[in-house]
């Protein structure tokens, strides 16, 4: 069995078998069954035909600021947020990021251009556009470069494009920076960007986050944005995670169907 395989199917399990009665497994009573660090139940001989060693998914992460975390510490970035739900699920990821503050989608791919990657990966995510939003930029350039950095994260995922995921553009209009802005012509303009990146992203058969409701909760909730106040925060980063995570289950699912034929 291939070795990327082998190591998601025990977190998978839990999604389905998990049964707990006043506070004892009874799946483990019933089946002699165990719970394993990713709290799924799984034969003693089923853990030995897995087997210990599980090498890392290799991630790579497409962005601008919101992927790079500014204004807050790595770990609190939300690509390695979802690292740290893979690792809960005993799914241990590498993550690589290709991103940096201010970059629109044509600085995007001048950035991947200048970094040293090695494809193909496990996982690939990509988050572009606020800065194209920002700067007035023109909605069909934004989709012509959107297409293209689409089907290169697809391309760096071994061209399977259900092994990326495109989150969508926060609302940055529900920020304390935007105070001095029109606020409802942000969310507009966000929306209509979204528009653009959700239609090319199902078109491609890639898997779709909807992160902008989300970020849109920061107009009531101060501790969802950093210091800065124009970036989210680790709290707002770990909901993105959350959202993320089932997706990229999702993807797992459809990889052990592929291998299954």
């Amino acid at each position: 069995m291939d070795l990327f395989l082998r190591r998601l199917i025990c977190s998978l399990i839990a999604r389905y078998i998990k049964v707990d009665f006043y506070g004892y497994n009874l799946n483990a009573i019933l089946f002699g069954t165990k719970l394993c660090s990713a709290r799924c139940l799984c034969s003693e001989n089923f853990h030995a035909a897995l087997g210990e060693e599980m090498p890392d998914i290799r991630y790579l992460a497409l962005g601008d600021s919101y992927t790079i975390g500014e204004s807050v510490p790595e770990n609190e970035r939300w690509p390695n947020q979802l690292a740290g739900l893979l690792q809960a699920n005993d799914v241990s990821t590498e993550v690589t990021i290709i991103a940096r503050t201010g970059w629109t989608t044509d600085e995007l791919w001048k950035g991947i251009q200048a970094r040293e990657i090695n494809p193909p990966y496990d996982l690939v995510s990509l988050l572009i556009g606020v800065n194209n939003q920002y700067r007035g930029g023109d909605i069909d350039k934004y989709r012509e470069e959107f297409i293209f950095l689409l089907n290169k994260a697809i391309d760096y995922a071994g061209g399977d494009a259900k092994r990326v995921i495109v989150l969508s553009i926060p609302d940055w209009g529900a920020t304390p920076f935007a105070m001095s802005h029109d606020s409802k012509k942000i969310a507009t303009k966000i929306n209509l960007f979204n528009s653009v990146n959700r239609e090319e992203t199902e078109k491609a058969g890639a898997h779709y986050v909807d992160v902008t409701p989300s970020s849109r909760k920061a107009i009531t909730d101060g501790a969802l944005i950093a210091a800065d106040g124009l970036h989210p925060s680790g709290k707002m980063y770990a909901e993105w995670a959350k959202l993320a995570h089932p997706e990229v289950l999702k993807m797992l699912e459809d990889l052990i169907r592929l291998q299954k034929g």
